[in-house]
């Protein structure tokens, strides 16, 4: 172990952009702190993942050795990671955090270091993507200390953007749209819903995302499966297509966005619908605002498709929020009180499926604002009719 844990600087990133993300870093970790200490909690031990990125910047690599931000309630937070994994660490932007930074080597207790770190300690939180096996180490090495999720602490956080997170979530909206655009390029009867599949995922790509997370080509009856994703199944004349795709961009932020197209001609019964899950889809959209609890803007959707017929062919619910991770909080379902706030962001998604025929949905991204939402997504709406 390097018993040192004092502050590191590093050169880091130069420039007033890099400024001003070193500077909105050290607010989210002092916010996380104070949220530490309210909740009555000594520390939160967050692991490789989404937390860790939004608190520190650090993508770093999960891996089976530990690297670990203990969030302390009294004292200042500490990066622990393996020798071998320093200078990465370092080249993040916790080089230029002045966070204390504590090394272990290969045979090193790394969960004793972390615990000698918050001695005493009665409550601690763990992040909630951590591996199992790591959060039941934690146990051993703090075997005094009640161990609960960090979500309760860390959901608060991240579920109100800030302005460079709704610019990061704009432009990877913005990017989507590109591909969306091009999607009649690839789309056509004679090709398989995989081929089609691998052509967007290159778009994704070349346009801007560093990951392409997915990309739902649901041709026919596979449109009635909300997470089809892609088969060989073999496209055909008068089939309507769900095209639902995302991925992630250089700053980490998610793209998701989903538009119905028809190759050819569409069935009759599938026309039946669509209107109204375009009316659900604009009701939803309208209904997002500041002081909205979310079940709402999920009726507004659910209430236009059930008078028109189809509520029940609705399977799931109306959005999910969306940041460093495609699926986080606020969700828009039933039973979710949480009122919308500015910088809340989340997907509006309706759909109809028809078991054994077809389905549709229809998604954007959506800000909250000071006086209702912002769609992060500006493609038409409309029923996209390709030639067959």
């Amino acid at each position: 172990m390097s018993a040192s844990a004092s502050p590191v600087s590093s050169s880091g990133p130069s420039g007033e952009g890099a400024v001003d993300r070193v500077s909105a870093l050290r607010g989210r970790l002092e916010r996380a702190r104070a949220a530490t200490l309210e909740a009555g909690l000594d520390a939160l031990l967050v692991t490789p993942g989404p937390d860790l990125r939004y608190l520190t910047g650090y993508d770093a690599v999960t891996l089976e050795r530990l690297t670990c931000l203990v969030v302390r309630a009294y004292d200042e937070p500490l990066v622990v990671v393996p020798q071998l994994e320093r200078a990465a660490a370092l080249a993040s932007p916790i080089g230029s955090l002045g966070l204390g930074v504590a090394t272990w080597q290969e045979t090193d207790d790394p969960y004793a270091i972390v615990a000698a770190t918050v001695p005493g300690a009665n409550r601690v939180a763990v992040d909630d993507r951590m591996w199992a096996v790591k959060a039941l180490e934690f146990r051993r090495a703090l075997p005094n200390a009640e161990q609960e999720a960090a979500g309760v602490v860390l959901r608060e956080l991240r579920m109100r953007k800030d302005a460079p997170e709704v610019a990061a979530l704009r432009a990877a909206g913005a990017a989507i749209d590109r591909v969306h655009a091009r999607v009649g390029e690839w789309l056509r009867a004679g090709r398989t819903e995989r081929e089609v599949a691998r052509d967007i995922v290159d778009a994704i790509l070349a346009e801007g995302h560093v990951r392409a997370d997915f990309a739902i080509v649901a041709s026919g009856p596979n449109g009635a499966s909300p997470h089809h994703e892609v088969s060989d199944r073999v496209i055909s004349p008068g089939d309507p297509v769900v095209v639902d795709i995302g991925g992630t961009t250089e700053e980490g932020y998610c793209s998701d966005s989903t538009r119905t197209y028809a190759v050819g001609e569409p069935p009759a019964d599938f026309l039946a619908y669509y209107g109204a899950l375009q009316a659900a889809q604009e009701a939803a959209c309208a209904a997002a605002s500041p002081g909205m609890p979310c079940e709402e803007v999920d009726r507004a959707a659910r209430e236009v498709l059930e008078e028109a017929g189809w509520g029940e062919k609705f399977i799931h619910r109306t959005g999910h929020g969306i940041g460093l991770e495609t699926h986080e909080d606020p969700y828009i379902v039933a039973g979710n009180l949480q009122l919308l706030e500015p910088g809340m962001a989340f997907s509006v998604e309706p759909g109809v499926y028809v078991e054994g025929r077809h389905g549709a949905r229809i998604e954007d991204i959506v800000v909250c604002t000071a006086d209702g939402a912002e769609r992060l997504n500006a493609r038409p709406r409309d029923l996209v009719v390709l030639d067959a």
